[in-house]
């Protein structure tokens, strides 16, 4: 006999200048997933199998995550950084993403960089891959790393934004 866990999260989507921005936080108030989309299915999908909603509530606000969300994009560069993030993988990718909120906004720092900060300086690549695999976009402030040069490199949610996000923080 198998069980089906329910898990439920809530999620609201607010406008901002580059778009409608969605959060989703678990019922303790953690971000799950966050991103410039409408489509919370689409976010859902980037979270870890064992923290993945089984059930999605459409709020109009989630409190303190949306007034971070309009702050931030209102120029309170500050406002994420008290928001718990609950995201789960390996360890080195949930170092990593500890690192990434540590990286001041203004501030950017390339790949390389990002690895040495992460406390593995060959791992370029590793580092690349939590930027990739981060799911609680803006929260997790994986368009603070660039690519060596000052390229942008990639982003989920397009260059556009991310050049948009680097300005706004600059």
């Amino acid at each position: 006999m198998t069980t089906n866990i329910v898990r439920r999260a809530d999620h609201a989507t607010v406008s901002t200048p580059l778009g409608p921005f969605t959060t989703i936080a678990d019922p303790d108030g953690a971000v799950l997933a966050a991103g410039w989309t409408s489509d919370a299915r689409e976010l859902t999908a980037l979270v870890h199998p064992s923290l993945r909603p089984t059930e999605l509530r459409q709020r109009d606000s989630l409190g303190a995550l949306t007034r971070a969300v309009t702050d931030y994009h209102a120029g309170d560069l500050a406002a994420i950084d008290p928001i718990p993030v609950h995201q789960r993988s390996g360890e080195f990718l949930a170092h990593a993403w500890d690192v990434l909120r540590k990286i001041p906004a203004g501030e950017p720092v390339t790949y390389t960089e990002f690895a040495a900060l992460s406390g593995r300086p060959d791992a370029t690549r590793a580092a690349a891959n939590a930027c990739a695999r981060n799911a609680a976009a803006l929260f997790v402030p994986c368009h603070r790393v660039l690519r060596i040069g000052g390229a942008l490199g990639g982003f989920r949610w397009g260059l556009d934004a991310k050049r948009w996000l680097l300005a706004h923080e600059g």
